[in-house]
């Protein structure tokens, strides 16, 4: 074999001494003897060579493709037969040890309270209804009974997002939503998501809340206090206490806060050591939502007869709810995703 072909030769021991993959291998060998390959190439050019020549340069040429195809071949072997001594090393599995089951998900405590209190409310009747977490400042503020000088405004906290839009501060909002668009009478709850410049152990900038409202002839506020004592003593236990505290809603009037006896101490105020329940600061008391009877301005905005038509709203908090179930005493445990907290919690 003349000195060129030898050093061909080399070159391609030398490149599969140092390929690492099948993949270089393949690309290889149509280097060299795929259609434009190099060996393919010398073996087309044979019909140039003299004719007393061509045996001997025929032979050297087919030597050469039978070394190479020889080394690819060796060569792909030890790849896939290291390959497979790796996948067995690496891969392999001890059928002696005992399984691994995969962990149930859980439903997260705020979705529990959120689904245990439209239950309540879905079995009195109330159909859900749910809107925009963005909001113009319309529906957000004015047709509550805040025009823009109003100082309950400040209360809000806004994150405002563009001029006049903002993330809704409360639920209400679907409330005139859904009365612009539909007719007494109305049973509705709203649950969802509102947004607060606020953050602390027991406020957070996203919370949730399940607003409230029936609208109907003749609805008073015996009607409110009725439906709201039952759906309280559902949701914590049959004997709780319940109280109503007059209060100021701008979009309810007369308007109160409603209190349940405090879940830590039974409502007296004071632990075992005689010590004053921290939670509820010695009054036995848990202030736990607002409500009160829709004011006549606010169906003014919405087209409604006042002389004809009456309705109660309340708002209630969820996070402020599940604390008081679950003995949580800080809000945002509940934003953090830690699942050592999570697991405390029933799967289903």
């Amino acid at each position: 074999m003349n000195e060129s072909l030898e050093r061909l030769k080399e070159e391609v021991a030398g490149r599969l001494s140092r390929s690492v993959s099948e993949a270089e291998v393949e690309q290889l060998r149509v280097e060299y003897l795929g259609r434009k390959g190099t060996v393919t190439g010398l073996l087309r050019g044979l019909k140039d060579v003299a004719p007393e020549e061509r045996p001997q340069r025929g032979e050297e040429l087919n030597r050469l493709r039978a070394f190479i195809e020889e080394r690819i071949a060796g060569c792909l072997e030890s790849l896939k037969a290291e390959k497979r001594s790796k996948a067995l090393t690496e891969e392999r599995v001890d059928i002696t040890l005992p399984g691994s089951r995969r962990e149930r998900g859980r439903v997260h405590p705020l979705t529990m309270v959120v689904d245990e209190i439209v239950d309540v409310f879905s079995a009195m009747g109330f159909e859900i209804a749910r809107g925009p977490d963005i909001e113009d400042d319309y529906h957000n503020f004015e047709a509550l009974n805040m025009p823009k000088d109003h100082p309950a405004r400040d209360m809000q906290d806004t994150f405002f997002v563009a001029a006049e839009r903002l993330l809704r501060t409360h639920t209400s909002p679907v409330q005139i939503h859904v009365m612009e668009s539909r007719k007494p009478p109305l049973q509705i709850i709203v649950p969802g998501a509102v947004y607060r410049h606020d953050d602390d152990a027991t406020h957070s900038p996203m919370f949730h809340q399940v607003e409230g409202f029936m609208v109907d002839r003749g609805i008073a506020f015996t009607d409110l206090k009725g439906v709201l004592t039952h759906v309280l003593r559902q949701i914590f236990s049959a004997d709780a206490r319940v109280r109503f505290r007059p209060s100021f809603f701008p979009f309810t009037e007369p308007s109160a806060e409603v209190d349940i006896g405090c879940v830590i101490c039974d409502g007296k105020g004071a632990l075992r050591d005689s010590h004053a329940c921290r939670v509820c600061k010695g009054t036995g008391w848990l202030e736990i939502l607002g409500s009160g009877m829709i004011d006549p301005e606010v169906f003014r905005f919405v087209g409604y007869d006042a002389e004809k038509f009456s309705g109660f709203a309340f708002g209630m908090g969820v996070e402020r709810i599940a604390m008081l179930k679950y003995g949580v005493e800080d809000i945002r445990l509940f934003f953090q995703n830690d699942l050592r907290f999570l697991r405390q919690f029933p799967s289903f």
